[in-house]
């Protein structure tokens, strides 16, 4: 093979010395017989060969490819989401396609339109504006973690609301008196809306008074959460909560610097609880940034992909699905005794 040959299926049937059908059945996951399958494969490693996936979806009109739209990946929940989408994706002879969208409308739309113009199997969307317009209508999608009202679209998502509650009664089981929620969300609804309802309806059952700080995409956070701060300091400079329930680990963890470079002590002052179930370096055990409702995002990324393959081959699919979180403790509450 010469440096500027590109191989060809020709060439992989002929290195292995089977037919160009044969060939043909292995790159398409068609059963072969495990002598041919191996002499194939083999041959395609060493010849460097590589499927025109394009090419072969204008054949078949299946592309094996499925795109992912997520804010970012910089945030180890979405990088962790998306680790766990293309393992499940591969493991059914499915590739990945990786959009990072920031939670931009012009982005998010852009991703969206691309989609549909390469033709890629089906999406998975985690989208945070009004992409309403260009959802397109003959790819399969699945949404995490949003509803859309005028779309059939099936969404994956943990339980908020039972996160939400259960968040509220832990802190209180673990001796707060006070806890406040504080949360920075999109103008745009989505399920995570529902943790704060969650610590709503705990406040009512539980017989508190709630207290919260709710900003829509506000401009400068620091300066919202130090005037929260003020306004909750007595005479004598002592915080009037003794617990926050923050929306999500990230802002878990900005409340928790803040409050500390104001000599306050995490957990003994204040008790901070997230919700996400973010981890150091992807790892498991006492890697946590912060105690937090934990979302199974193995789970989740595991049953977005089920769910967008069933839909594609007509299999009725919930409209939502729903999985429960998890209290882990992080270090910035206090041990359970």
């Amino acid at each position: 093979m010469t440096p500027s040959h590109t191989p060809t299926m020709k060439d992989v049937a002929a290195r292995a010395g089977v037919s160009l059908g044969t060939v043909s059945k292995v790159i398409n996951h068609i059963t072969v017989g495990e002598k041919n399958r191996v002499k194939v494969e083999k041959a395609i490693q060493e010849l460097g060969y590589e499927v025109n996936t394009y090419a072969r979806g204008l054949k078949t009109q299946e592309t094996k490819l499925i795109t992912l739209i997520v804010p970012d990946t910089t945030n180890p929940f979405y990088g962790a989401f998306t680790q766990y989408v293309e393992r499940t994706l591969y493991e059914h002879g499915y590739k990945l396609i990786l959009c990072c969208a920031n939670g931009i409308p012009e982005k998010e739309i852009g991703y969206l339109n691309l989609a549909s113009q390469s033709k890629t199997d089906g999406i998975i969307a985690l989208t945070y504006t009004d992409v309403s317009s260009a959802i397109p209508s003959r790819i399969p999608l699945v949404s995490f973690d949003r509803y859309f009202d005028d779309h059939d679209i099936p969404m994956v998502a943990s339980d908020n609301f039972q996160g939400g509650y259960a968040g509220t009664k832990k802190l209180i089981e673990l001796g707060c008196h006070h806890p406040v929620f504080i949360r920075f969300r999109s103008k745009f609804s989505g399920e995570a809306d529902k943790r704060m309802e969650g610590y709503l309806s705990a406040c009512r059952d539980l017989g508190l008074q709630p207290d919260y700080l709710d900003q829509i995409e506000p401009k400068e956070e620091k300066k919202a959460l130090i005037d929260f701060i003020q306004n909750h300091t007595d005479a004598h400079g002592r915080l009037t909560f003794d617990g926050i329930f923050a929306n999500t680990d990230f802002q878990a963890y900005q409340i928790m610097k803040l409050l500390k470079a104001r000599g306050i002590r995490i957990p003994e002052d204040v008790q901070i609880l997230g919700f996400d179930g973010i981890r150091k370096f992807g790892i498991d055990d006492d890697a946590l940034f912060v105690s937090s409702m934990c979302q199974p995002v193995e789970a989740l990324g595991k049953l977005c992909v089920e769910t967008l393959l069933k839909k594609r081959q007509g299999i009725i699919v919930p409209t939502l699905s729903l999985l429960p979180v998890s209290y882990c403790y992080g270090g910035t509450t206090r041990r359970e005794s």
